[in-house]
């Protein structure tokens, strides 16, 4: 039987709630939202792109780790929980023994676009990063066939989108040498 989780909730009881299920929830204005089990498609995109960032983070000898599925702070009482997000060693050494939701801007979010998540993703997202300032965010979106690379200037994000065959361009990852088809391409089984 599932129940319903409280119905408000504060940003420090968010770190520990625990409702016996298995579900997954970001915290918004006080309140929980479901967050519905991503798509095989979904699934590979986010494992290639970790695979292929934390490659390139070796490759450099940053001081970085890329994580699925972390939370970050984007409000007094609001938390999301990214497909992807690139942090300092620093800043996850500060989290070692704790809940792994940053409040501190990671380096790089990367959100893959699910049919329920289209809103989200773009809108509200955005809007919490850049106020969070995070530096980039990439929105892979498969639905679209096409990913928007979103870079912070003066606290608004300017959007480069790719598709097909066009190389990402990103400025946390400057030397990447990955097309939009490939990562799409990861999310197909055959």
């Amino acid at each position: 039987m599932v129940s319903t989780p409280v119905t408000r909730i504060t940003f420090e009881e968010y770190l520990t709630y625990d409702d016996g299920n298995d579900f997954h929830y970001e915290l918004v204005d006080g309140k929980l939202e479901l967050m519905n089990p991503p798509t095989i498609e979904h699934f590979l995109i986010a494992k290639f792109l970790e695979q292929l960032l934390d490659s390139e983070i070796k490759r450099c000898s940053s001081p970085w780790l890329c994580f699925q599925e972390s939370g970050v702070r984007t409000g007094r009482n609001k938390s999301r929980l990214t497909d992807l997000c690139v942090v300092t060693l620093e800043q996850a050494r500060e989290l070692l023994n704790a809940s792994a939701v940053f409040q501190s801007p990671p380096l790089l979010i990367v959100e893959v676009v699910s049919p329920e998540s289209i809103k989200r993703d773009y809108r509200y997202k955005r809007s919490e990063y850049a106020a969070l300032e995070v530096p980039e965010y990439w929105i892979v979106d498969p639905l679209k066939a096409k990913i928007s690379v979103l870079l912070l200037e003066d606290g608004f994000y300017e959007e480069t989108v790719f598709i097909a065959t066009g190389q990402i361009l990103s400025r946390t990852f400057p030397e990447l040498n990955i097309a939009v088809e490939q990562v799409l391409n990861a999310g197909n089984l055959g």
